[in-house]
């Protein structure tokens, strides 16, 4: 029910709601972010996000060394992988499509519809150990995931750097804690909407997308254009089909309610990460718009789970490209080639 998901919400508020431990690191932030929430457990720190970059990219970690993290979450495309739905390393197509993973350390809940998924570390595990569907394909332990890592004469001595004072630091929670610090890293601000440097269009665009007509903001606000980001779970069912066959949130909370109810994804560096939509259906984004002005997706307008919020508007054809326009100037140039966020080996 809708109350557990509050009860839920109340609960991991509280866990997360602790200051950050004190640490040395030194971020590299845009103007005006503070940096994301980090468990006490997991300080930051140079060498573990090191470690957690060159893990990122390490075909290594799937079970037959064809596929990294990098491969569903590429840099060029905002960490994300152009397909509509990714594509595992054995070969088995996922549901659901890849999430970018700009800004994704201040997340409230993490995957499409979880809302109890809301720590990087464990994140990390779904990839590599998941089964339904097979993504990384790591089987039992891990324990020939380590064996293959420690065979890089380089990585013996980066785990030990960046877990000293742990006697054994060559392991699955310690791998998990520095791919989360690097990926805590991968923050997105320096847009030409962050600088103010927007064309005519762009900014009619602008106040379209806050305008109360079209109210797009009421989703996508924020400095990380989601609205579900620190401690406010925020899920939606967005009209795009009558039955829910992908049941989002309820698959987890068992409440029939919450069928077809999905986390609103950030928006910043949205025109490049098409496909859209947690199932990748929508390939434009004028598409996008165009469902959203209709209320929906065909017989999914109707559907009664479907948000308040979703309301459908009207939009001419001169409006829809200014939206589109300023959508496009959500793109954080800086951060689709950053050297440190790129592939290290």
């Amino acid at each position: 029910m809708r109350a557990r998901l509050i009860a839920i919400t109340a609960v991991l508020a509280a866990a997360r709601a602790a200051p950050p431990p004190p640490s040395d690191y030194a971020w590299a932030l845009p103007p005006r972010f503070q940096p994301p929430p980090v468990p006490a457990d997991n300080p930051m720190s140079a060498a573990k996000v090191e470690l957690g970059r060159r893990l990122f990219y390490d075909v290594r970690l799937a079970a037959n060394g064809t596929q990294a993290c990098a491969s569903c979450h590429a840099q060029a495309r905002a960490f994300t992988d152009g397909r509509a739905t990714s594509v595992g390393s054995t070969g088995e197509v996922g549901r659901r499509n890849a999430q970018p993973l700009a800004n994704v350390g201040y997340l409230a809940s993490l995957t499409w519809a979880n809302p109890s998924m809301r720590a990087l570390e464990a994140q990390a595990h779904v990839p590599m150990f998941g089964v339904a569907p097979v993504e990384l394909g790591v089987a039992g332990d891990g324990g020939a995931l380590l064996a293959r890592l420690a065979d890089e004469p380089l990585y013996p001595a980066l785990f030990a750097e960046a877990f000293p004072d742990d006697p054994a630091p060559l392991s699955i929670a310690n791998l998990t804690r520095a791919i989360a610090s690097f990926e805590r890293t991968i923050v997105s601000g320096r847009a030409r909407v962050d600088t103010g440097e927007l064309t005519d269009a762009e900014r009619r665009g602008q106040a379209l997308f806050a305008s109360a007509r079209l109210g797009c903001n009421q989703c996508h606000g924020g400095f990380a254009f989601t609205v579900a980001t620190g401690d406010d779970l925020r899920f939606f069912n967005t009209g795009l089909t009558a039955d829910d066959p992908d049941r989002g949130v309820a698959a987890i909370t068992g409440d029939p309610a919450q069928a077809g109810w999905f986390r609103p994804p950030s928006l910043r560096n949205v025109a490049v990460t098409a496909p859209y939509m947690h199932d990748g259906s929508v390939a434009t984004l004028e598409e996008v718009v165009d469902l959203y002005a209709a209320g929906g997706r065909g017989a999914g307008v109707s559907n009664p789970r479907k948000s308040e919020l979703i309301t459908g508007f009207a939009i001419t054809a001169d409006e829809r490209a200014d939206l589109v326009a300023f959508l496009g100037a959500l793109t954080d140039a800086a951060l689709l080639t950053d050297p440190a966020l790129a592939d290290p080996w």
